[in-house]
């Protein structure tokens, strides 16, 4: 079983389509509001790249390192990201927007002076809608 976590926010460098299995919004987002966001709120990170997280976590001013080597994210029973037991409704992904024609060497650090720029990304999980068929608004497969 998960427990929801309203408090953590989810920050990763991408996120798995595979795992929407319901109806999301996704939109861009202001790396300014997320910063604010993070100044009031604890990061559940599934950082993935090594290579960039220095330079994400100047950006946004706190760590972006997992909890755990290697991080899957995962679905709750109710189709929502997991992370470490925790279950979320929003996600943050950020992701750097390379020099024209770069592309980072394997295994190697990634310096400032090669990101043009961040992009960011909020996901966030629609509750279902409720219909004829489904009358509690339960959560189908």
């Amino acid at each position: 079983m998960t427990k929801r976590s309203p408090a953590k926010l989810l920050v990763g460098n991408s996120f798995p389509l595979p795992l929407v299995r319901q109806a999301v919004s996704i939109r861009p987002w202001s790396v300014r509001q997320l910063r604010a966001r993070l100044a009031r709120h604890p990061v559940a990170s599934y950082w993935g790249h090594a290579n960039t997280r220095s330079a994400a976590e100047s950006l946004l001013g706190v760590s972006l390192a997992p909890a755990t080597d290697r991080p899957a994210l995962a679905l709750s029973p109710d189709r929502l990201p997991c992370l470490d037991g925790e279950t979320f409704i929003s996600c943050y992904v950020l992701s750097p927007d390379y020099r024209p024609g770069f592309r980072p060497a394997i295994g190697s650090e990634v310096s400032a002076e090669d990101i043009r720029s961040w992009k960011l990304l909020r996901i966030d999980w629609l509750p279902p809608k409720r219909n004829k068929t489904n009358p509690r608004n339960e959560r189908t497969r």
